[in-house]
């Protein structure tokens, strides 16, 4: 019987318009262009509204690809889930990880157990009208499980991250809705992110059982109480669709990865990272034979303006941005316990982890 060989691989970049280092990669045979399923990235953009690294690093990608492919660019972004994150302040590196599948006869010698696998689905577009609200976290919620079933996960309790990459709104699009009639959740497009992010962290939760189904348009960005621990989303202007990317194990892989997940409590729960780096065998006593990929987390401002107890000024700083302040703590606090910083730390975690916390996920690679 087939199975999936799932092949994972980081790339650092020079600017979120370099290639190289993955064009480098498919001439050496290391990775097959048709078997690229999808890239995730950061970019050093500031993450938001106007952040136009992300669609530069996309557009580039989907320039390199095309011929490979025998694709157009446009046909190359339909085909490939990319989701670029842009900010990395503090120590965090740009980089790219780059996801293959492809099916191969037999796994390989002494493989056993549940590997890492991958799967994606999309939604419709939406409407202006239904970001941030009910129509965005039930068709989230369709995809997630649509995107576990093309990794071929059953059990929840088998997925250990979800990112998503979800819409924003513009003025255009808020004046579209109004002319049709009908008010967005927000007519500001910085807190459509986060109205956006949430209603889609909220559908990864109703997939997986994590909350109750019977939430509405009231419940986002005010119930914190409900949230995913393992959902990541990320909104960008170039979309209007929800891309969902399902990572977890599977007993039909044959990779050579394994993941796992905690959820960190605030922005410097480092028992969490170190219990996500003890759940794939690499924490304060590695298993040999076992080597960090990378790791992928969430990281948010508390609303409540402080960390265990003591005032902090990230939702004051009117110079830099919350997610800002966010991505630069989380990332050296990781960055310090996995001795790299190239890392994915994406900023605006809500309801993605408890209030202040967020879901921090690792992959490792297994010798044999």
């Amino acid at each position: 019987m087939p199975a999936t060989s799932v092949g994972v691989f980081k790339i650092t970049t020079r600017g979120p318009g370099d290639v190289s280092g993955l064009m480098a990669m498919i001439v050496s045979g290391a990775i097959e262009p048709t078997s690229i399923l999808a890239i995730l990235g950061k970019t050093e953009g500031n993450g938001g509204v106007n952040d136009f690294t992300r669609e530069y690093a996309v557009a580039a990608l989907c320039t390199a690809l095309a011929p490979q492919l025998v694709l157009s660019a446009h046909e190359v972004e339909q085909r490939i889930a990319f989701v670029m994150s842009g900010g990395t302040e503090g120590v965090l590196s740009p980089h790219i990880t780059v996801f293959t599948r492809q099916e191969i006869d037999r796994p390989a010698a002494g493989l056993s157990g549940k590997r890492l696998s991958i799967g994606m689905a999309h939604t419709s577009d939406f409407l202006p009208e239904e970001l941030g609200r009910s129509a965005q976290i039930t068709e989230t919620a369709k995809a997630v499980k649509a995107a576990m079933a093309d990794a071929g996960i059953s059990d929840p309790a088998d997925v250990h991250f979800v990112q998503i990459k979800c819409p924003l709104l513009t003025s255009d699009r808020v004046a579209a809705a109004n002319a049709r009639g009908n008010k967005t959740a927000t007519t500001s497009a910085y807190s459509s992110m986060a109205y956006s992010r949430g209603a889609s962290a909220l559908g990864v939760a109703v997939a997986l059982g994590e909350i109750a189904s019977d939430i509405g348009d009231d419940d986002v960005l005010r119930r914190y109480d409900l949230f995913s621990k393992v959902a990541s989303t990320s909104s960008g202007i170039e979309l209007m669709h929800n891309v969902v990317i399902v990572l977890g194990n599977s007993a039909s892989s044959a990779s050579e990865f394994e993941i796992g997940h905690a959820v960190m409590g605030d922005a410097i729960d480092a028992a969490a990272v170190m219990a996500a780096l003890t759940s794939v065998g690499l924490g304060a006593d590695p298993q040999p034979g076992r080597e960090l990929v990378n790791i992928f987390a969430k990281a948010e401002a508390s609303p409540d303006g402080s960390v265990r107890g003591f005032r902090h000024t990230m939702l004051e700083d009117t110079d830099i941005s919350s997610t800002r302040h966010a991505r630069a703590a989380v990332g050296g606090l990781i960055a310090g316990l996995a001795g790299t910083g190239a890392i994915y730390v994406s900023g605006g975690a809500e309801h993605q982890g408890p209030a202040g916390g967020g879901p921090v996920a690792v992959i490792a690679r297994l010798a044999y």
